[in-house]
């Protein structure tokens, strides 16, 4: 008995064994390169390696987290760039599922989570394989993955466990799905992607709503309100366990670009958060949805590769050679939509939207008209400014919403629920009693409308464009050129929507198959599976493939010093910063990779920062940049870049004797426009009361930087009598401590975004450092909640296991 016991258990347990080696093995077969130790090249990981230099070398040196950098814009925390915090047990149970390295290890937990979540619906397993397939290889996936965001990336594969875990705990198993919530919960949140972790509460708020009215028509709101608390309890929990990041994330929102700027005449459509301009800049068009079914409905990318039967080659090869006219078709302007660029279309696969069309049909009940509205949020919000009533209502009434940018980012919703509702239809055919006449004619129906519309832009390409762009005339210029792109736009939307047909026609005869039982069931799913590989796995490719991958030492340094690095680095100074003239000072990770720079590259820079380069850094205001001791210059020259020693630059502090009090932050930032840094602190009147109107001057007097780390500066001073010191540091309330002589003392903004401090007569030593008690409270919270959280599912899943085993020997 208990041999044929054992032998039930592993039965069952087989199918789950199949998966992660399925998994396993597709992951890696995608991403072969890795097999032979190359690694990812992407610009956001370059651009992370530049932000991030400082505080991993310093996590390398002493085993500590910096928690603020001096390497991009001044100096801002590092919260929002690399801070871990070691207390989150969540932080271990992430390394352990990653399999491997990434991406191939994301991938194969992308597979892993949906596969879980169809589970948890009720999907048969081997179904949930080929629909965990529909869901990973989305291609936004992929190409957020050679983009390098890989926050985003793990956080998307944890949100349809997240989501299935509140179905289950108000539909199924209410102490086991609470845990299965819990435990990707907590894995989503210690992913650091504060977007995806948003539109996952979205969905799931939806699905409490539809549960809460369910709930109130069946009388039955005592139960939903208990499983409410639950996951309320759950939900706490898991935000406890990152309290940190999302403490000190939330803190530093009021000072960075995602807070309201104090300036009154600022520009813009500015809200209480980011500008509205801001956050819809990648607004999805409302004729590019079709991109879900024909990948290349836009054109595909923004740099865009063709072959040698393009126009656009054909053409080429008449005004230059064949080897040149080969470099050029790699990197085209093909998209022309409505977004500023992108790096490719979001694309479900023409199997997958079959699917969601043919279970409109079947699928009936409240779950359905769940992920109905689920997706149709999705869409009306990633349309963003073309559906702007309806982003405004979101932007102004919906609270957190305005913090964040890129609209387009909420189709992550449909990218969930339009496979899922697929995957739904399927399970229910097989599960209930449904005639197959019916089957066949929603069958039917739902080819007509997807077949069509893949067929009608097939023969009618042109149907809703003209496929321009814009910028054709400024970037392309040569009208032929222009017109051999858009030939071949035009080529593009007709090749990719033929394809599509195919793939659904081939999806229609399968499900007939099946439906009509001239298919058992187990082929059926291989079948499906292989579909959808086949559907997604050449799409994907288009964006990310073995050209990415490079020789592990290539990503290991992204950048080469050059000319104007190797001189500056040769420089004794402690602590000074660059100016790189010859880039961008917001899309400038590489200068950060070297030096302490003016510029940087990050989507959340303090607010005060952005307004100074704006106003004064970007306008070449030499006061400003000699206060923020800018001690070179990186210029170009002969096509060099150099370096260029700033004699101006005023060092790390300096005694000032006049003080200049203005009303407010407007008076603050215009005041920069004619003062003397070297004479006179701009003092915002709220600090009057730590401020004399002058100070003697002492020619004698000195302050000296003694000893620097991103996180403490400590200076030696002397003067006859009391002195204001201007410190050519950021200035940010939120954790910098000052101290004299070890006792605490009161520094100030001054100079709009610099600090000051008085320092009485005599020698003494004046230190500043970065103490955010949301940091160093919030780790004792974390630990406790993280624990208490592991705990509760690890009794959760332990009692379930227990109950299975019984069953079974019963």
């Amino acid at each position: 008995m208990e041999k044929q016991n054992m032998q039930q258990i592993l039965k069952r347990i087989f199918p789950h064994v199949v998966a992660v080696g399925l998994f396993l093995i597709i992951s890696y077969a995608y991403f072969s390169p890795q097999l032979e130790g190359k690694k990812l090249q992407s610009g956001d990981v370059a651009n992370f390696k530049g932000a991030a230099k400082e505080i991993m070398d310093y996590r390398a040196e002493t085993g500590e987290e910096a928690l603020w950098t001096n390497r991009m814009f001044g100096g801002m925390p590092a919260y929002l760039i690399s801070v871990k915090v070691r207390t989150n047990v969540f932080l271990y149970i992430n390394k352990l599922l990653q399999i491997g390295d990434r991406p191939a290890s994301y991938l194969f937990v992308c597979l892993l989570g949906f596969y879980l979540a169809l589970l948890i619906f009720g999907v048969n397993p081997w179904l949930s394989m080929a629909g965990a397939i529909a869901y990973a290889f989305s291609s936004y996936f992929f190409i957020i993955l050679a983009a390098g965001h890989m926050t985003k990336a793990v956080a998307l594969t944890y949100m349809p466990a997240v989501i299935a875990g509140v179905y289950s705990t108000y539909r199924k198993k209410m102490w086991l799905g609470a845990a299965v919530t819990a435990l990707f919960l907590g894995l989503q949140i210690k992913a650091s992607h504060p977007q995806i972790t948003y539109y996952t509460g979205m969905a799931v708020l939806i699905f409490v709503i539809f549960e809460f009215v369910s709930s109130i028509r069946k009388k039955q709101i005592t139960n939903y309100l208990k499983k409410s608390a639950l996951l309320l309890g759950v939900a706490v929990l898991a935000l406890g366990s990152d309290i940190p990041h999302l403490w000190m994330t939330y803190e530093y929102g009021e000072y960075s670009i995602r807070g309201e700027s104090e300036l009154s005449d600022k520009t813009g459509n500015q809200t209480a958060g980011l500008d509205k301009d801001y956050i819809t800049a990648w607004s999805y068009g409302v004729d590019e949805t079709l991109t879900v079914l024909i990948p290349n409905f836009m054109g595909g990318s923004s740099h865009g590769s063709l072959d040698k039967d393009s126009e656009t080659y054909k053409w080429l090869t008449g005004m230059t050679s064949p080897a040149q006219a080969r470099q050029y078709i790699k990197a085209l302007p093909l998209y022309y939509g409505d977004q500023p660029f992108t790096s490719g279309p979001v694309y479900f696969g023409a199997v997958v939207m079959l699917l969601f069309v043919f279970s409109l049909f079947v699928l009936r009940g409240p779950v359905k008209w769940w992920l109905i509205v689920a997706t149709l949020l999705s869409l009306f919000l990633a349309w963003g400014r073309n559906f702007m009533w309806f982003t405004d209502l979101f932007i102004e009434y919906f609270p957190g919403y305005n913090k964040f940018r890129t609209v387009s980012m909420t189709l992550v919703i449909a990218q969930v629920t339009v496979p899922l509702m697929g995957l739904l239809a399927i399970k229910k055919i097989m599960d209930e009693k449904i005639s197959k006449e019916k089957i066949i004619e929603w069958l039917k129906y739902s080819l007509y409308i997807v077949g069509g519309i893949a067929l009608i832009f097939s023969i009618f390409p042109g149907l809703l464009t003209d496929f321009s762009n814009p910028a054709d005339q400024q970037s392309l210029q040569n009208q032929a050129f222009i017109n051999a792109i858009e030939a071949d736009r035009k080529n593009l939307l007709r090749g990719d929507a033929f394809r599509s047909l195919v793939f659904v026609i081939l999806t229609a005869i399968l499900l007939w198959a099946f439906v009509t039982e001239k298919l058992k069931r187990t082929f059926f799913f291989a079948a499906l599976g292989l579909l959808f590989i086949v559907d997604m796995w050449p799409v994907n490719k288009r964006y990310i493939n073995n050209d990415n991958f490079v020789k592990a030492r290539e990503i290991k340094q992204p950048y080469k010093p050059n000319t104007a690095d190797q001189q500056i680095l040769q420089e004794n100074s402690m602590h000074y910063r660059v100016f790189n003239t010859t880039a961008r000072l917001d899309q400038d990770a590489r200068t950060s990779y070297f030096h302490n720079s003016l510029g940087g590259y990050h989507g959340a820079k303090m607010q005060r920062y952005q307004e100074m380069i704006d106003r004064h850094i970007g306008q070449g205001n030499m006061d400003v940049i000699n206060m923020l001791n800018a001690k070179y210059f990186i210029t170009s020259q002969n096509n060099q870049k150099i370096a260029q020693r700033n004699p101006g630059a005023l060092g790390n502090a300096w005694f000032v004797n006049k003080v200049k009090l203005v009303e407010n932050a407007d008076a603050e930032i215009a005041a920069l426009n004619d003062f003397d840094p070297t004479k006179t602190a701009i003092v915002d009147q709220r600090f009057s009361n730590h401020v004399a109107d002058s100070y003697a001057i002492d020619s004698a007097a000195s302050i000296k930087l003694t000893s620097y780390s991103p996180k403490k500066l400590e200076y030696k001073t002397k003067s006859k009598t009391k002195q204001l010191a201007v410190f050519s540091e950021v200035y940010y309330p939120a954790g910098w401590e000052a101290s004299i002589d070890g006792k605490p003392a009161k520094h100030i903004r001054v100079n709009y975004i610099l600090r000051a401090l008085e320092i009485p007569a005599g020698e003494h030593s004046v230190t500043f450092e970065f103490r955010p008690q949301s940091y160093y409270a919030g780790r004792n919270i974390s630990l406790a909640s993280s624990i208490i959280l592991i705990l509760f599912v690890i009794g959760v899943f332990g009692v379930e296991i227990r109950s299975y085993f019984r069953k079974e020997k019963e």
